[in-house]
């Protein structure tokens, strides 16, 4: 225990009573996410339950230099809450509270522990949804905030950055701010609702969330077609993209993948081959014009198999086993953990990118399926890493060239998993070194005793 943690467990302790724990099973759970990062105990776990607690607890750690490290749920897969210099954990998940919803406006705002399934699961009867689908349903809000998340249905309603309106954010000294509103756009100072979105908790805890909402779509159609070669696949994709058709979600598995996904989530009438999950949204008419475009361009690619989906029970299936994807590679080799990989590359470049992942993947001799958001050039390779240091770094290895290809394509290291420590040597290459150092800067500014989530996002 650090030797200035002790007057803050009294201090915290005094109005957090029992919500400040040293349980040894409750740090265990708070020493990693769900990515291969070695585990580190926190020191203490703190449960707050308003933004307030959470500023007062800021103040007295950022006084005697504790590190703070927010946590959601813990489905981060880039380290983000590994807390690597002990400290406190910060927990968010029982602030669970939905504020405020106004149809007329179709806005909102929320605590930042609330999931995305039980915003929409409250929204239901009121005609509208949240959009941004990350691919769990336990993933809180907040963390999405936090981590600049996207997930399938970037391509027609952007990213949580797009879908923002405004955040709550109590910072290191303990001062809270409030960023945005609710209009839809201000011409008025600094952007600061963006500069906290992706932000990892390294600037401030962000406790409250203003969201945009959208009307549920009068119909909904979901499609599956299969592929005799993978080229054939992204080119579609590609070609899909360039003709504007306005597709809601356009997915890809590889063989592997499709295979892994027959197999875990019993899906019947597909065969295991280069597949593309479509989804469209709007009125009758519409969605059966735009469907009626993406299957004459995927005929064209040579796609065979087109099965359409409207029946919502058969569409959540197909996109149940979508989102199960990653157990599903998972169950190919039990006893493997997965490193997941997150590049995203410019459109016309995504034909290059894939298919040189699975020449990497081919030389490497690692299982990996490969999946992704492709609608907008972002795809994941998931790693299956066996036990030992030695296969270990043979999948690390194979992630740096996935990693190095998007960036000499134009891409990023990451579309949506963010940095956190995993891909924190890539940051530099590919912002630059003024650019790094102008966030530098701003970490400096706003975290100078550097308490926020120390040991993410840059490498020192």
């Amino acid at each position: 225990m650090s030797p200035d943690l002790a007057p803050v467990l009294a201090a915290a302790g005094a109005f957090l009573g029992e919500r400040l724990t040293t349980n040894l099973p409750l740090r265990e759970h708070h020493s990693h996410g769900q990515d291969t990062q070695p585990p580190h105990l926190p020191d203490a776990v703190a449960f707050i339950e308003t933004t307030e607690e959470a500023a007062r607890l800021l103040a007295l750690c950022n006084a005697h230099a504790v590190p703070v490290v927010p946590w959601g749920a813990g489905t981060s897969l880039e380290g983000h809450v590994t807390p690597v210099r002990g400290g406190i954990s910060l927990d968010l998940s029982r602030m669970a509270a939905i504020l405020a919803v106004s149809p007329e406006d179709m806005d909102c705002r929320v605590q930042a522990g609330v999931t995305r399934e039980q915003l929409n699961t409250h929204l239901r009867d009121q005609g509208l949804f949240f959009p941004v689908d990350p691919g769990t349903a336990a993933c809180t809000l907040g963390g999405m905030c936090a981590t600049r998340a996207s997930g399938t249905n970037a391509v027609r309603y952007g990213t949580i950055r797009e879908n923002v309106l405004g955040l709550t954010v109590a910072l290191a000294d303990g001062r809270v701010i409030r960023t945005g509103g609710r209009v839809r756009k201000s011409a008025t100072g600094y952007d600061l609702t963006r500069l906290f979105i992706g932000s990892e908790g390294t600037l401030g805890v962000i406790t409250e969330i203003g969201l945009r909402l959208h009307p549920i779509p009068e119909a909904i159609s979901a499609a599956t077609c299969q592929f005799a070669d993978l080229a054939a696949a992204v080119q579609t994709v590609i070609a899909v993209m360039q003709s504007a058709i306005p597709v809601a979600r356009i997915e890809f598995l590889d063989e592997v993948q499709t295979a892994a996904c027959i197999a875990y989530s019993r899906l019947t009438g597909l065969a295991p081959l280069p597949t593309l999950f479509f989804e469209f949204h709007g009125s009758p008419a519409a969605v059966a014009e735009q469907a009626a475009a993406a299957e004459a361009i995927a005929r064209e690619h040579g796609a065979s198999g087109f099965r359409w989906a409207t029946d919502p029970a058969e569409r959540a299936k197909l996109w149940q086993a979508r989102h199960d994807a990653l157990w599903a590679a998972l169950a190919l080799q039990p006893g493997a953990k997965a490193l997941t990989t997150d590049s995203i590359v410019p459109i016309s470049a995504l034909a290059e990118a894939v298919l040189g992942t699975k020449a990497d993947i081919a030389a490497s001799g690692l299982t990996a399926p490969v999946v992704g958001h492709v609608g907008d050039g972002n795809f994941h390779t998931v790693i299956l890493v066996p036990p030992g240091a030695e296969a270990l770094e043979r999948a690390w290895a194979l992630d740096r060239r996935i990693v190095a290809r998007a960036l000499a394509l134009g891409g990023s290291c990451s579309g949506e998993h963010g940095v956190g420590i995993g891909k924190r040597e890539f940051l530099e290459q590919e912002h630059g070194t003024e650019a790094l150092g102008v966030m530098r800067a701003v970490k400096q500014a706003l975290d100078p005793r550097g308490v926020m989530n120390p040991g993410k996002m840059f490498l020192n």
